[in-house]
């Protein structure tokens, strides 16, 4: 095992960015997409599927960090039996999640010592590194997390200030460096996935009150909110440009959706199972979605989605508004549950 404290930081300019707004049907077919429920039994009241590779690997975790169900990282390959789970804890840790994987199967994610620590990491072939943005709080505790990473040694993630705002950054594994995240006025903001173009997706919070995603295009930023919604995140993207994540309806209602950044439009991805309670968590380049839902009996729910047909949106359209003053806003409560994980 090899670890240790990072020191390296260098920042990008402050982003201003215009706010798009993607409207389309978001009708679905009933042959659209196949929902499967996919759950490590060692704990099937929890589990969330966070990431999937091209091959079909699956990074995740079980348990959801209360008294007797800590978390509990795994990576889950084809086809999806209760033998194909490998455990993936760090080292002494008292909760781990495994939040991303690529295509050489290197996954990322975050442990929590005794202390109440928050502490990211990467690991590869069983060698797990800490990873801790050294702009962040130190003592006398630090929330780093690693929230997703691509198939060029880069990955992304943020950490908590002592305002308890977040701020993303890109972490290059290779040099071991950081570089920041910054949209003008986002007091609160998240790098959530990386691909292979070194685009990234995330959300941050803004002064309306509003949370936006957005996608950061090497330095090239673009602000997304789903029509109607006041809150948009994006939680993971491939290599294709198609994004996922949740967002919140005008009538309050919480969404799984997957955009296309190419056309602009969108379409809801709720499980039958979970309508209201979806969230839409990795993507990969087939298309393959992962996730969680939660049920009836207030389970939460691995979630495998397939698609089966191609949407055909009835109509679609663009808007730009002019840049906004933003501040903060704190994320949806079923993101913050799969964010925080605490001794």
């Amino acid at each position: 095992m090899r670890t240790f404290m990072i020191n390296n930081s260098r920042f990008r300019a402050l982003v201003f960015a215009s706010v798009i707004i993607a409207t389309c049907s978001a009708a679905v077919r009933a042959d659209q997409f196949t929902f499967t429920t996919l759950n490590n039994l060692s704990d099937p009241t929890f589990n969330q599927l966070l990431s999937i590779n091209n091959s079909g690997v699956i990074a995740g975790y079980f348990g959801s960090g209360a008294a007797g169900h800590p978390n509990k990282g795994y990576t889950l390959a084809p086809p999806y039996g209760q033998g194909n789970y490998t455990n993936e804890n760090f080292p002494l840790s008292v909760q781990t999640q495994v939040t991303g994987i690529n295509n050489s199967g290197q996954t990322v994610g975050f442990y929590a010592d005794n202390s109440g620590n928050n502490v990211g990491f990467v690991e590869k072939n069983g060698s797990f590194t800490t990873v801790i943005d050294p702009a962040g709080p130190q003592a006398p505790t630090t929330i780093n997390q690693l929230l997703g990473v691509n198939d060029k040694n880069q990955a992304v993630g943020f950490y908590t200030d002592a305002q308890g705002n977040d701020h993303g950054y890109i972490y290059n594994i290779t040099s071991q460096t950081f570089t920041a995240i910054n949209i003008a006025g986002a007091t609160s903001l998240e790098a959530t996935d990386i691909n292979n173009h070194g685009v990234v997706s995330g959300f941050y919070v803004a002064a309306n009150d509003n949370t936006y995603g957005f996608i950061d295009n090497n330095g090239s930023i673009k602000s997304i909110a789903i029509a109607g919604s006041i809150n948009t995140q994006f939680l993971g993207l491939n290599n294709n440009g198609m994004l996922v994540g949740t967002y919140i309806d005008a009538a309050g209602v919480m969404h799984g959706v997957e955009y296309n950044s190419v056309t602009g439009t969108y379409v809801n991805v709720d499980d039958p199972n979970g309508i209201g309670f979806t969230t839409i968590n990795g993507i990969n380049d087939k298309g393959q979605m992962v996730g969680f839902y939660q049920d009836a009996a207030g389970n939460v729910n691995g979630l495998l989605v397939n698609t089966n047909a191609v949407p055909e949106p009835s109509s679609i359209a663009l808007a730009l508004i002019g840049a906004a003053s933003f501040g903060v806003r704190k994320a949806s409560k079923l993101r913050k549950q799969k964010r925080d994980a605490s001794s």
